[in-house]
């Protein structure tokens, strides 16, 4: 078992930047991947960003060359970092493990002025 604890949503104008932090209760070296999901209402959950444990990454198309997903081992965190934030990247934002599979509660995102 492992907890993830999602943190940094929040508040913010079209074009600026968030960071998304997830922080497990124990270690993720063992995980294959890592990953941030994000999810409106009435719509499917969707893939943002997966990084595998040899740091290889994949990105949705709607967010390639804005967004970039991290991880650290040691510190049992990855991260999202948004830049040039739209409204349409306003939603509930989720971490998860691949294999097995666990997932955070979830931060929302809110991107409006």
């Amino acid at each position: 078992q492992v907890q993830l604890v999602e943190s940094g949503g929040g508040l913010v104008q079209p074009g600026g930047s968030l960071r998304l932090s997830c922080t497990a209760s124990r270690s993720i070296s063992s995980f294959y991947a890592m990953g941030w999901h994000r999810q409106t209402p009435g719509k499917q959950r969707e893939l943002v960003a997966r990084i595998t444990i040899v740091g290889s990454t994949n990105y949705a198309d709607s967010v390639k060359g804005r967004f970039t997903i991290s991880r650290d081992n040691a510190k049992n965190t990855v991260s999202l970092q948004m830049n040039s934030l739209k409204p349409e990247d306003t939603a509930v934002y989720y971490c998860n493990t691949y294999s097995p599979d666990y997932w955070g509660q979830g931060t929302q995102v809110t991107v409006s002025s």
